[in-house]
């Protein structure tokens, strides 16, 4: 058994909320940089140069990538055989991300309420998913997530009988539909199978995925492949203006089902996929 202060996953979120909204992850300056040198119309190439300057900004002067800072989202993995002490985890988890927005001078989007709206002026609550693996470390991922793109997203309860085809069609139907309205190139997250609401968690964890990998199970590896091809060949491309680069990455995670359902989340995120995994 090992012991982990909860002021440890306060101390670490904090950091990371900073981390996410001011610094592209390693694996997003990757495929940026391999679709500034692929893309195929030239306003295209322009609008990717303007994004990554930004970037640069961004992490030059130390100011957010982007004017929405996000909900935040919060992944935890616990090993069972992690013991937690020093007061209770969803509080240390909501104690970070007030820490590293407050003080991180990042904007605060979250109401308390969804009709009644008004501000909780310290981007809390998170929304939290915890998740009891093996071992005795936590692993924490942080995804602040932009509604720009969050509203784009979409589940569809499919029939059986659609199939791989209807699967195809229900990511592309929401790829067409976002448009430029969630900031592309974007990064789509898929969740296939599962429930009505596993589905969407899975969607949202698989953006949390390195961009430019790919599942371990054949047929998924395909269709990440296909519907990559066939998303950039929509022509909706970099900012909305064209082009051949409309999404980075599609990923997709699976899960058994039901056998009467087939439901389908594709949840869309913007350019930047803010995202940082740290273990503890």
């Amino acid at each position: 058994m090992r012991t982990v202060q909860v002021s440890e996953i306060t101390k670490n979120i904090k950091e990371m909320c900073i981390e996410a909204n001011h610094y592209l992850s390693k694996d997003m300056e990757a495929v940026m940089e391999k679709a500034a040198e692929t893309e195929k119309a030239p306003l295209g190439k322009q609008i990717l140069g303007q994004l990554r300057e930004n970037l640069d900004i961004a992490a030059k002067d130390m100011i957010p990538i982007c004017q929405d800072t996000g909900m935040s989202v919060v992944f935890l993995e616990i090993g069972q055989d992690v013991h937690l002490e020093g007061g209770l985890l969803e509080d240390a988890v909501n104690e970070g991300v007030r820490q590293g927005y407050t003080e991180g001078y990042l904007r605060k989007s979250v109401v308390g309420d969804p009709i009644l709206r008004e501000n909780t002026k310290d981007n809390t609550p998170a929304v939290i998913h915890t998740r009891i693996v093996g071992g005795d470390r936590v692993k924490i991922k942080v995804a602040p997530k932009g509604f720009g793109s969050e509203n784009m997203s979409r589940v569809f309860m499919l029939k059986p009988a659609d199939g791989l085809e209807g699967v195809k069609h229900a990511i592309l139907t929401a790829v067409k539909d976002a448009g430029p309205n969630a900031c592309p190139p974007m990064v789509v997250g898929v969740g296939v199978g599962g429930t009505f609401e596993k589905c969407a968690l899975m969607a949202k964890e698989a953006l949390t995925r390195e961009a430019g990998s790919h599942s371990s199970i054949p047929w998924v590896r395909e269709l990440e492949e296909e519907m990559l091809e066939k998303v950039n060949s929509l022509g909706i491309g970099p900012g909305g203006l064209g082009g051949s680069t409309t999404a980075f990455a599609v990923n997709v995670n699976t899960y058994p089902t039901h056998i009467a359902g087939l439901p389908v989340a594709v949840n869309i995120c913007c350019h930047v996929n803010r995202h940082v995994v740290r273990e503890v």
